[in-house]
């Protein structure tokens, strides 16, 4: 009995010895896979109110969203903003269209006012030819007068009185046609010279478009180099660019449309004042040819008179 005794006792200290072994062997692994409590956590514990939150959101987020609004804001679309803002070849190209424009305008009014002295003087001219009776009297009612009109009656009384001597021994078609050859070199002088600066307004009223055409695909080359260098289809960065490059054809089209309406009144109006300047060579010639009608016949009819005595 006192042998299994000692053996049954022998096996619970074995046993017991074991089961320290694993539990020592147990204790750090347990310990391992439980984390500590970090105070972090034990903030977490504690409730945080949620619009303090927010607000430091709003407030990180903010100055973000006012740069981004900075960055994407447009340019200034003004005229004036939009040239300046422009490449320099647009500017070159609007610089010259303006000065076209003005041109144009400074045209415009001067030969207005040239023209309305013009045809006033000629219709009076041609009022004064029409009422007189001989050449000598229109010569006379012209006298000291300027204009076409008034030239011409110079020019005739000039032809006939050298042409004196030849009307004896010849009849009076060789002074009917010097005349009317001074005339007609009068009246072509006339019209050439109120033509004169219309042709600015032809060249303008042509080929304004296509120089602002030109600015504009200039401009336009310039805005897809930039999109291509910004790497972005953003509308605020691309419509300066288009907008500016408009501006020079929308210039073209401003100095070229009054530049062809002037010059269509102006045609118009150099074609009734050559109408005027012909009536009143018309007038001379018929002077002339009456004058000449009167000297001719004067003999025959001293020999009638004498015969009747």
């Amino acid at each position: 009995m006192t042998m299994t005794a000692a053996r049954s006792k022998r096996v619970l200290d074995v046993v017991s010895l074991v089961l320290a072994a694993l539990i020592a062997t147990a204790a750090p692994v347990l310990a391992q896979t439980q984390p500590p409590v970090t105070p972090a956590q034990e903030q977490t514990l504690t409730p945080v109110p949620a619009q303090p939150a927010a607000e430091q959101v709003t407030e990180v987020t903010a100055p973000a969203d006012a740069e981004e609004r900075d960055a994407t804001l447009p340019h200034n679309l003004s005229p004036w903003g939009m040239f300046m803002a422009a490449d320099w070849v647009v500017k070159g190209v609007m610089i010259g269209l303006a000065f076209a424009s003005l041109v144009t305008w400074t045209v415009w009014v001067a030969k207005s006012l040239e023209l309305a002295g013009a045809n006033a003087r000629a219709k009076r001219a041609l009022n004064g030819i029409i009422e007189a009776r001989s050449l000598r009297e229109a010569s006379e009612k012209l006298s000291g007068r300027k204009g076409p009109a008034a030239l011409m009656v110079q020019a005739a009384a000039h032809e006939v009185s050298a042409s004196d001597g030849t009307l004896d021994f010849g009849g009076g078609d060789g002074l009917k046609e010097r005349v009317s050859s001074h005339l007609g070199r009068i009246q072509a002088q006339a019209a050439r010279r109120m033509t004169r600066g219309t042709g600015v307004l032809a060249t303008i009223g042509s080929t304004a478009p296509f120089v602002g055409l030109f600015g504009t695909v200039w401009g336009i080359m310039n805005s897809f180099i930039g999109i291509s260098e910004s790497q972005t289809t953003n509308l605020a960065v691309v419509a300066p660019g288009i907008a500016e490059a408009l501006l020079a054809t929308a210039i073209g089209l401003v100095a070229a449309i009054p530049a062809v309406v002037i010059y269509n009144v102006f045609a118009r109006s150099i074609t009734g004042y050559r109408l005027v300047l012909a009536d009143a060579s018309a007038a001379v010639e018929r002077l002339v040819s009456r004058d000449l009608d009167y000297r001719l016949t004067a003999p025959a009819r001293r020999k009638i008179a004498a015969a009747a005595e």
